[in-house]
């Protein structure tokens, strides 16, 4: 059975955003899907989430598909360099490896490992055969065309998506058709 593990934003859980929308639309097409609650989302760490995605993914397989929203997908890209068995694909919404405008020094001490620690990409592009990067041009988060040549590292596709902020409902962005599209398309080795 094809599986569908998201992982949500910073200062978010399962039940925010686009994720319980996402949830349905995929569960409607049969696939089995996780949402899990990452922990200490105020304060993420590393290790903390790498741990949590390693036990809720148990044994991952080229059925195991992954999509990530903004630290989610650096959670998902730090998971993949710690396994070796290839997954089926993975799709980044929001995905960062820099940032600017952090609101204050507290956040930028909270997300300063998530920017500093280096990511294996050689390692995890060996193991993710498709992926996809969607993200906005007025992410508030900048960065922009810094993030999308790091993504296109391990990227096969991208799309941009004009005035969607962060992808979060604070923006009125709560569906994003586009992931749906993406991944059935990665499940039915469309290229």
């Amino acid at each position: 059975m094809k599986r569908v593990i998201i992982v949500h934003r910073w200062e978010g859980g399962s039940h925010d955003d686009w994720y319980p929308w996402l949830k349905s639309e995929f569960e409607k097409l049969g696939y089995e899907v996780q949402v899990p609650n990452m922990p200490d989302t105020e304060v993420p760490i590393i290790k903390k989430w790498v741990d949590t995605l390693t036990e809720i993914v148990g044994t991952p397989d080229i059925n195991t598909y992954f999509i990530g929203h903004s630290i989610g997908c650096q959670a998902i890209l730090r998971y993949l360099e710690t396994i070796n068995t290839p997954v089926g694909g993975a799709i980044f919404v929001a995905g960062w490896f820099n940032l600017e405008n952090i609101e204050d020094e507290e956040a930028q001490e909270i997300a300063r490992p998530w920017i500093e620690i280096p990511i294996n990409l050689v390692k995890v592009k060996s193991i993710l055969p498709k992926a996809t990067l969607i993200i906005s041009e007025n992410d508030p988060y900048g960065c922009l065309e810094e993030n999308q040549q790091k993504f296109s590292k391990v990227t096969t596709n991208e799309i941009v998506i004009s005035n969607a902020g962060h992808f979060t409902s604070e923006d009125g962005y709560i569906e994003i058709p586009e992931v749906i599209d993406e991944l059935v398309r990665f499940m039915a080795n469309l290229p």
